[in-house]
């Protein structure tokens, strides 16, 4: 009976949650049995980022209503911010699971600071010239993370922006027992990976939950109120400024989180990885699978990031492939003949201004 008067979006989120569990404990199996290959696996983590990039990025655009092209910037900033926290803590935290969880806190903090920092002048714009400023900021942060020199001794970390581009890693002054941590276009090299699926898979989780419990709040039934109609939510006193950046700095920290766990799966890493392209590629989830569609978000996300990879095999044809399936996709989700036959099955995007 209790189940019988839930709401009917309560029981939609339960069965997301459930839906990623049984997906969770299929891959567990198939890996445990040595069903998947070698490069498969290897998407595992890579996939549970995007996924987690995809769902923060439409909470800036599905839920708050704005267009951001920035977003890599902010898995950037995680991404070697949680590098550098990893490396610096291998003596003093020599617990894997738990250092990890510290560089993908600090990878959070870091992108949610600079999310904050971006939105004080960015939010304060809309439509066209948010997106533009977004992206230029995505990529001021590319470059400044190319200017860093960093490294880490036993008197702590070493740090140089070397923006006139002069200076080398011999100009940290590590002691002979230092590591270089990041050496500006160089990236960071070296690093000990230590990212794992089932991490990947909590943080999805813990996305996912924050994400909704934010929609179904009072703070994200006005932030839902100001993207339907700015003036009528400032008539009733809502403060839009306030409430985009909640939204706009979640959005960062989350990304940074999922930038932390990418960055954390690769020995190299480049700041050229968190470009404009990357940005778009997160975009291409958030619009496939529907605007305020969280679910629609995480299968975009497996699916687009999967394709590539299971077409490599087609060689020349296969970017063609899989651009003629993105204009299928889109050209079927937009359909309402094919969204009547296939709404026994799915619900596509937003409809009506409701948030799924």
């Amino acid at each position: 009976m209790k189940w019988k008067t839930l709401q009917p979006h309560t029981k939609q989120n339960v069965f997301t949650f459930l839906g990623l569990g049984v997906v969770w404990v299929l891959v567990a199996v198939l890996r445990a049995q040595g069903v998947l290959t070698r490069s498969a696996a290897g998407l595992l983590v890579p996939i549970c980022c995007y996924v987690v990039m995809a769902l923060s990025l439409n909470l800036t655009v599905g839920i708050m209503g704005e267009l951001s092209l920035g977003h890599a910037g902010f898995m950037g900033v995680g991404a070697f911010t949680g590098v550098v926290a990893s490396q610096s803590l291998m003596n003093a935290v020599p617990s894997v699971p738990l250092r990890l969880l510290a560089a993908m806190l600090a990878g959070a903090l870091f992108a949610g600071v600079f999310g904050f920092l971006i939105g004080i002048p960015v939010l304060r714009l809309r439509g066209d010239y948010l997106a533009i400023v977004t992206l230029a900021f995505g990529e001021i942060i590319k470059e400044l993370i190319t200017c860093l020199l960093v490294g880490v001794d036993e008197k702590g970390l070493h740090i140089i922006f070397n923006y006139k581009g002069v200076k080398g890693v011999e100009d940290l002054n590590l002691s002979p027992a230092g590591q270089v941590i990041i050496k500006g276009a160089q990236g960071a090299t070296g690093t000990q990976t230590i990212a794992s699926f089932t991490a990947g898979m909590l943080l999805i989780f813990v996305t996912l939950f924050i994400i909704l419990h934010l929609i179904y709040s009072r703070t994200g039934r006005a932030i839902m109120a100001i993207r339907d109609n700015r003036i009528a939510a400032e008539s009733v006193g809502i403060d839009v400024t306030k409430h985009k950046m909640i939204a706009f700095v979640l959005s960062a920290a989350m990304a940074g989180a999922a930038g932390a766990l990418y960055g954390l799966n690769y020995s190299n890493l480049v700041a050229a990885k968190f470009d404009f392209n990357t940005s778009i590629l997160v975009l291409v989830f958030v619009v496939l699978g529907g605007l305020g569609n969280m679910r629609g978000s995480i299968i975009a996300a497996v699916l687009l990031y999967v394709l590539p990879e299971a077409l490599r095999g087609m060689r020349d044809y296969r970017m063609l492939i899989y651009a003629v399936i993105l204009i299928a996709v889109m050209l079927t989700t937009n359909s309402p003949i094919a969204q009547s036959f296939f709404s026994r099955f799915f619900r596509f995007g937003r409809k009506g201004g409701e948030t799924e």
